[in-house]
């Protein structure tokens, strides 16, 4: 029997180009470091002024093709973080994107993605892009089982990320066939409160605000104040854990999981990459490596 490989999706494609440039070596280069039990599927992100961009405002200014280069480089799909839910027609014609997207469909033998909301855009994408692949995001906070069913079934999404707060949904997971369980992709990771009833409002203000729109949101979550903490991630109801992956979501037949955290920093992205990917007794050999690498700055 085949052993299940758990695929990580990872933030910071443009964001975090820097880190990624130091880690992606060390992960290929000193594998015995590394959980044998999980790769990296994919990285995703979205430059700075890309109307398309949506759930993080985008700030990632590295060069796209230099950014393609390095996943290529490692075998890794790149994907790019477009799910603005607000989009009209006349932005279907923005220049940047469009730029992108043509230079992530000629990659070769790796095969790009497009994270999305709008179904407006999947049209076109489909239409002037077939070559890219399409990921359904968790922006559309599909937070009932038959929403995430239906999403699952349709057939222009290669994955489909359902809201977090389904991550713990087992007796319905569980009667998902094995096709639909290949196309799920849960959100790990997760820090908003679980009890949270403004979560689509929180990323249609992104959505706004990345068009150039007023776009006045406060969260009054509990802790929001605080801002993003890894420590109370691990507290939320719908924390998916390594230890999780390992042994209750693999053996269930899911093999997709995406760690959020475009938006927090190089520093934070390094503490998931440790815990999710990196043996305990090794941790310290891939911090030596990062932080004595004189070219990345991480705080």
């Amino acid at each position: 029997m085949k052993r299940s490989i758990a695929q990580y999706h990872l933030p910071g494609l443009f964001e975090f180009y820097e880190l990624y440039k130091v880690f992606l070596p060390l992960f290929r280069e000193h594998r015995e470091y590394f959980y044998d039990w999980c790769d990296i599927g994919s990285v995703y992100g979205a430059p700075a002024d890309c109307i398309w961009g949506g759930g993080r405002a985008g700030f990632g200014d590295d060069d796209a093709k230099k950014v393609l280069d390095l996943m290529k480089g490692y075998g890794i799909s790149a994907r790019l973080t477009f799910s603005n839910s607000l989009l009209r027609e006349e932005h279907l014609l923005d220049k940047k994107c469009n730029a992108l997207c043509r230079l992530f469909e000629e990659t070769g033998d790796i095969q790009n993605g497009v994270i999305i909301h709008s179904d407006l855009l999947l049209e076109y994408l489909k239409k002037n892009y077939p070559n890219l692949y399409f990921v359904s995001s968790t922006t559309k906070v599909l937070t009932g089982f038959p929403q995430l069913r239906k999403e699952l079934e349709r057939e222009a999404f290669c994955f489909v990320v359902p809201d977090f707060r389904l991550n713990r949904a087992f007796e319905q997971l569980r009667t998902l066939p094995q096709s639909l369980k290949d196309k799920t992709e849960f959100l790990c990771n997760e820090c908003c409160w679980f009890g949270c009833k403004d979560r689509k409002a929180c990323y249609e203000a992104v959505s706004r605000k990345t068009l150039g729109e007023d776009a006045p949101h406060r969260c009054t979550a509990p802790g929001a104040a605080d801002g993003y903490r890894f420590s109370r991630a691990m507290e939320n109801l719908g924390f998916i854990s390594a230890q999780d992956i390992r042994t209750v979501y693999l053996p269930m037949g899911f093999t997709n999981f995406k760690l959020e955290g475009r938006g927090l920093g190089s520093a934070i992205l390094l503490e998931f990459l440790l815990y999710y990917l990196t043996k305990p007794e090794h941790q310290l050999h891939v911090r030596e490596a990062i932080y004595l690498d004189a070219m990345l700055d991480l705080f």
